[in-house]
């Protein structure tokens, strides 16, 4: 597959209408409504924007052309970080995304994505359908006239792509590292410096050595950016994104006029992607993980327990500034320390305990 080929509209530009896919019918009869949705992916990248493509062609499948989907990725109709404010204003109907993109706008976004030391993708499933996620999320997004639901996750992200190694926290100091979110903030506690780009810009930006080092996803995705071709160290495991949980945020008057029926479609078809994608990242990683290896010559990193502290005392900093901003950053930080603790436990007893005596018994190494 050509990287430029599902790159070159991905950028932060608005790009011609016209690349739209029309998923459903025309709206010609009574009682339809338009869908656009607009997305912070490339078109047809692996993984991120396959997702997003199948949940918009599952929206209209499923409501038989009530509802008439069009899809814009990233670039098509508007930039990548342009989605919000497109859904927001009304000027589209949806986005597909990761929502810590905004968290200039709110820390409080930040969470629903991830966050340094966070949950895993079990977790913050339990957490947003069962520990009052959903709730918190449903607040803030209501503040900005969005209606957002869980819509795809890429599960435990790896640490990164660097061009030297990592040994000690001072060898982050002064190092320029795509890293969105509060991982961000973390790098930056550190001496890092985060930029935050689009994934259209970041392997050109790699290769230029205007980044020394950038995080993406994991093998499948990484795999595809071609990041071998200019970094050489790909370290784990990811502090910043232990569940990268995705979002499709709607506008939330366009939602509420909607019948009961089609608003449970949606929430349906975002609950059915949210398991589809999980299960697609954990099929392929491994797969792809080998032919970095032994095809490009990626060599494997394990971040030491000295950065990784440095990563944690960092990360305490960052959440302590984040509950200062407000009463609602401050009850969703601990919501999610709450669900952080309490599953956690439970994950390193029944999960964590039993993956780590079946590999030992089965000498499944890394």
């Amino acid at each position: 597959m050509d990287r430029r080929s599902f790159l070159k509209n991905a950028g932060l530009g608005a790009g011609a209408a016209a690349a739209a896919t029309t998923l459903a019918a025309p709206a010609i009869a009574q009682g339809t409504t338009d869908m656009v949705i607009v997305s912070t992916w490339p078109r047809d990248f692996p993984g991120l924007g396959t997702s997003a493509q199948r949940l918009a062609a599952r929206i209209g499948n499923l409501t038989e052309g009530r509802i008439n989907v069009q899809y814009f990725a990233a670039g098509e109709r508007v930039g990548a970080f342009d989605s919000f404010d497109e859904v927001a204003s009304g000027n589209a109907q949806a986005y597909i995304g990761a929502d810590y993109y905004w968290k200039g706008k709110h820390p409080a976004w930040a969470y629903f994505t991830a966050v340094p030391f966070g949950l895993t993708y079990a977790e913050i499933d339990a957490w947003i359908k069962y520990g009052g996620g959903q709730e918190l999320w449903d607040e803030l997004a209501g503040d900005y006239g969005l209606k957002n639901f869980a819509a795809g996750n890429t599960g435990v992200q790896m640490g990164g792509w660097f061009n030297k190694e990592i040994e000690t926290a001072d060898d982050l100091k002064g190092l320029k590292m795509r890293i969105p979110g509060l991982g961000g903030d973390v790098m930056a506690k550190l001496g890092a410096s985060p930029v935050s780009l689009p994934g259209g810009q970041i392997y050109e930006n790699l290769v230029s050595g205007a980044v020394d080092a950038t995080e993406w996803v994991g093998p499948w995705n990484d795999y595809f950016m071609k990041f071998y071709e200019a970094a050489k160290y790909y370290y784990y495991p990811g502090m910043h994104e232990p569940g990268s949980q995705l979002a499709m945020g709607m506008n939330k008057a366009w939602f509420d006029g909607l019948s009961k029926t089609d608003q449970a479609i949606i929430e349906a078809a975002c609950n059915e992607e949210n398991a589809l994608q999980m299960a697609e990242s954990n099929a392929n990683n491994g797969v792809y993980l080998d032919k970095l290896i032994n095809e490009h010559g990626v060599e494997l990193k394990r971040f030491n327990d000295e950065v990784y502290d440095a990563f944690g005392e960092a990360a305490a900093e960052v959440f302590e500034e984040t509950r200062e901003h407000s009463d609602l950053a401050a009850r969703t930080h601990d919501s999610f320390a709450k669900a952080r603790s309490e599953i956690g436990r439970w994950m390193l007893l029944a999960d964590t305990g039993y993956t780590q005596q079946r590999n030992r018994v089965l000498g499944i190494t890394i």
